[in-house]
């Protein structure tokens, strides 16, 4: 078996299970983890560093079930050199890997109370896991409720998942469009139009949004005029991540490090500084 590594710097070589094209610029890959002992644990809503050796490293979001312990998955969009290599690697490659780092959902604290889940573009990918984690537990839970914008229907993620979770009689699901032809039916507008059209009681809802950061803004916008409060408001950010230990200082703001006391935030405790775009 091989050994997990202990040392945050070091990355710990990981081969590629398997591949699945989710758009013209996404991927997701799935890292086998089953010769590790115990396999790899995680927290929905924390983040790796993978690296791509010889050009660099950047902070994926984990993407898969959090029981699985056996394989480890991350969806990647394509932005840059690092993550066009991660996601041009063959079934059989080598990545490196450093993890799993940061905060995660507040699914403890949402347990009893009606749950709602924002996502937009690829900010569906951190909430994934924690919506694995909900439907596995779903009698802990009241209301839930999953609203989910893409940019057009092309860009939807993980379609066949989200078929199945709207096939479900205790899940309200939503999904929208910013543009679309004349062969997609559903809904078309930004997702923080959705999240009037929930059924929640904002006294008793906790919600967690996670997208491009303009969206984020809105929605919590939206979330407030609805009546939750900023306590009950939880959102994730990946901004400026390099080290992933709070040590590089890249992603700091006074005395808060986005890897190590995020990369989700309670609203409450994000807002003095979510809108400067030092940040």
């Amino acid at each position: 078996m091989t050994p997990a590594r202990t040392d945050p710097w070091v990355p710990e070589p990981i081969s590629i299970k398997r591949i699945a094209r989710e758009s013209a610029d996404t991927a997701t890959l799935v890292l086998d983890t089953s010769e590790r002992p115990g396999g790899f644990a995680f927290k929905p809503g924390q983040f790796n560093m993978l690296y791509a050796f010889g050009i660099g490293e950047v902070p994926i979001s984990i993407s898969g079930d959090p029981s699985d312990t056996g394989e480890l998955v991350h969806t990647i969009r394509v932005v840059g050199k690092v993550t066009e290599a991660l996601t041009g690697m063959a079934p059989g490659s080598t990545l490196g890997l450093r993890g799993p780092f940061g905060t995660h959902w507040p699914l403890e604290e949402a347990r009893g109370r009606d749950v709602l889940i924002v996502a937009g573009g690829l900010g569906l990918v951190p909430l994934r896991p924690a919506i694995y984690e909900i439907l596995k537990n779903r009698s802990a839970y009241k209301r839930v409720n999953i609203v989910y914008g893409a940019r057009t229907p092309q860009d939807i993620l993980f379609s066949n998942e989200i078929s199945e979770w709207r096939g479900r009689l205790d899940v309200s699901l939503r999904v929208t469009v910013d543009s679309a032809g004349s062969d997609w039916f559903g809904h078309v507008g930004v997702v923080t139009s959705l999240v009037k059209l929930a059924r929640f009681d904002p006294e008793a809802t906790v919600a967690m949004v996670c997208g491009p950061e303009i969206m984020m803004r809105f929605a919590v916008r939206e979330l407030e005029t609805q009546g939750i409060a900023d306590e009950r408001i939880y959102l994730s950010t990946e901004r400026n991540l390099q080290c992933g230990v709070g040590l590089c200082g890249h992603c700091q703001h006074g005395n808060v490090f986005v890897c190590k006391d995020g990369p989700v935030f309670r609203y409450d405790r994000l807002a003095p500084f979510f809108s400067k775009r030092e940040v």
